[in-house]
């Protein structure tokens, strides 16, 4: 499965790139996300219940930052486990770039899936991850937003 998108933020780039390592931030961002440790920079750990049709899972993961060309862009990469529901893992690269007061994010995402995820049909997995993936950039962009008014 494959998800990209743009989405605009206002808000200035290295305040966009700070809040995407804030596990605070996106805690309150993430759908379904209980629980959000930073091991360190790079290594974070995840506790998340998500409903994919008729499938309800609490997802256990590890994500991977590579911030190597912070703050243009970074990549990620992920797995997490969600016991007889299934797996998931993937990875996203995103870019930031500045316009003006304003950052555009642009992120293109891939993802395999397997167990009982994988027999809900790619069009109904698809849906639903780009319907989280919308709900968090919302999420995150109003969190932004009104941090940067503050």
């Amino acid at each position: 499965m494959e998800l990209k998108d743009e989405i605009r933020i206002a808000a200035p780039r290295d305040q966009v790139y700070a809040a995407l390592n804030d596990p605070e931030i996106l805690q309150k961002c993430i759908p379904g996300c209980e629980e959000l440790i930073k091991h360190s920079d790079t290594e974070l750990e995840a506790k998340v219940t998500l409903k994919i049709g008729p499938v309800k899972a609490r997802f256990s993961g590890n994500v991977v930052l590579d911030p190597t060309q912070a703050p243009d862009s970074f990549s990620l990469q992920g797995e997490g486990n969600g016991g007889v529901a299934g797996f998931a893992k993937g990875g996203a690269d995103v870019e930031l770039a500045e316009d003006g007061d304003e950052t555009v994010l642009t992120y293109q995402a891939k993802a395999a899936i397997g167990g009982k995820l994988a027999q809900l049909g790619s069009r109904l997995v698809t849906g639903t991850s780009k319907k989280l993936a919308a709900k968090f950039f919302a999420s995150f962009a109003k969190e932004l937003s009104a941090e940067h008014v503050v």
